[in-house]
């Protein structure tokens, strides 16, 4: 045992050592288990999902995305690392927030470039993020993670001759989540006093950085804080990140902040700003579920701008919940050309036409959805409507997926998942064991593994010649019933077995079982 906890241990720190690293940025060297080439694929890989599902590209004025891009190529050209696929996208939502994926993938909301006043501001929002992926702060965060969830793999990993491979699969499947958690202090430190020397040298005045921090601390103690929330969970604001950043600006070389160009580019999200702020009461009316107001406030909203999808949805919602399911689809429609490549309104007229019975308009909808950002509602129609279809194969995939999040149709989803497959795998929820009971006889364990009634169990046992080689099989008489959870011991006719160690010679295997209807289950 000493001798594998020794192999165990040498491995683990010939891959830390394999895993050590220069930080693009500081030039210190530090354990990072993640390639770059990972790092860019785990963040394309994450980068339209992650548009999608908070809120989509912002696409009223064109003139906003191209200014942005702009002004993030022309700071990633001067960061410690230029050659990363940069991308820069302003998203279409309310809250004021900015965050950067792994190799590059950067996006700010349309809630926060309303609040700046400056093109130093904004190169301050965008350089931090830039320091974020060039120093390769999500392949450090993806690789604590790592170490915190490698727990009893790590044994295995280490033991095999590809664990190295192993530990980049677990990476990946760390990855969508590792970049969204927030980064630590030091990070955060990090970013900002980099990214103000990137400011300095594209020519902008780095004073721009304390006037953006001086403006999170000052909505931190508004009373806006709630809204807030997901920007101060990843970039908590300080009078230490002011200070700090205001003693880093008088080391740096005074630059521009050109505010009236700033000013004119952002002028279509000025304009609109009642418009925003009457979708935002819509949204709380509807919370309310007081439709009537909602479209009042969307009236308003529409009148301002009528190009903005999200305000053609939320009316559709209002009138869903009128149950004016015509005018509902109405609205929805206008919204999908509104905004043809966001996924919210397809999924809602997806479900709304579902509803209706209109299953093949429906799963055009919810299919199209679903492309664009997997949720667990269009996988779980998806299922619907094939299973109705006759395809279980496809069926089973769209229930699978759809199990995995969490609510009540994470729950249907499971069961539906598990009657699909208690016919052709039932071993895999209907667990089983050889036991030698006190008269020596063999007796067969049963553990219903699934959350759902099980009927028409049926146990084959094979006695084997050898490790390899199968003898006598037989299939035990009768059928059995589990209760969720539920664990039983069947009796045999087979024995008595000289040792207990006999019990060795017996395999057994779970070859039927089916879910238990509503009158089999009383």
């Amino acid at each position: 045992m000493v001798g594998k906890l020794t192999r165990v241990t040498l491995c683990l720190l010939a891959l830390v050592m394999a895993g050590c690293s220069v930080n693009p940025v500081t030039g210190e060297q530090e354990l990072t288990l993640i390639s770059t080439e990972q790092e860019v694929a785990i963040g394309e890989q994450n980068y339209v999902p992650s548009q999608q599902s908070q809120g989509g590209q912002y696409a009223i004025d064109p003139t906003v995305q191209a200014y942005v891009a702009l002004v993030g190529n022309k700071l990633a050209r001067v960061s410690d690392a230029p050659n990363l696929p940069y991308e820069f996208v302003v998203l279409n939502n309310a809250v004021p927030n900015a965050w950067a994926l792994p190799g590059g993938k950067i996006a700010i909301n349309r809630g926060l470039l309303t609040l700046l006043n400056d093109e130093s501001e904004l190169a301050a929002v965008l350089g931090h993020e830039i320091v974020h992926a060039a120093a390769r702060h999500g392949a450090a965060q993806m690789t604590r993670g790592m170490f915190i969830g490698l727990g009893a793999q790590v044994a295995t990993v280490a033991a095999q001759a590809e664990g190295y491979g192993q530990l980049a699969g677990l990476a990946a499947q760390l990855g969508g989540g590792a970049w969204m958690a927030k980064y630590g202090r030091d990070d955060e430190l990090e970013s900002d006093h980099y990214g103000m020397e990137y400011m300095a040298r594209a020519g902008y005045s780095p004073d721009g950085a304390v006037q953006l921090q001086q403006l999170f601390v000052k909505l931190k103690g508004g009373k806006t804080e709630d809204f807030l929330s997901q920007l101060f969970a990843s970039h908590p604001p300080s009078q230490a990140r002011v200070n700090a950043n205001t003693a880093r600006a008088g080391t740096l070389p005074k630059g521009q902040k050109y505010k009236s160009r700033y000013q004119q580019n952002i002028a279509q999200l000025r304009k609109d700003e009642a418009a925003y702020a009457a979708q935002e009461k819509a949204q709380t009316a509807l919370e309310e579920k007081r439709a009537k107001v909602a479209l009042s406030h969307l009236d308003k909203a529409i009148s301002i701008q009528p190009r903005e999808g999200q305000f053609w949805e939320l009316r559709g919602h209002a009138w869903a919940m009128l149950g004016n399911t015509a005018k509902a689809e109405k609205a929805f429609n206008t919204a999908i050309k509104r905004s043809p490549g966001y996924y919210s309104p397809r999924l809602y007229r997806g479900l709304l036409r579902y509803e209706r019975g209109k299953t093949n308009s429906a799963y055009g909808d919810l299919n199209a959805s679903y492309k664009l950002l997997p949720t667990e509602a269009a996988a779980y129609y998806l299922g619907e409507i094939s299973l109705a279809r006759g395809d279980r194969q496809q069926a089973l995939n769209f229930y699978r997926n759809a199990s995995t999040g969490e609510g009540d149709l994470s729950d249907r989803a499971q069961i539906k998942m598990i009657d699909l497959e208690l016919s052709e795998k039932p071993e895999k929820y209907v667990l089983s064991k050889p036991v030698v009971a006190q008269n020596g006889y063999l007796n067969i364990a049963l553990k219903n593994n699934s959350p759902i009634a099980v009927v028409g169990v049926r146990v084959e046992v094979v006695q084997m010649l050898d490790s390899y080689t199968a003898g006598k099989t037989s299939t035990l008489r009768g059928s059995y019933s589990l209760s969720p959870g539920q664990q039983k011991v069947i009796k045999t006719r087979i024995g008595p077995l000289g040792e207990a160690s006999e019990v060795e010679d017996y395999r057994v295997r779970v070859v039927a079982a089916r879910p238990a209807s509503q009158k089999e289950k009383r």
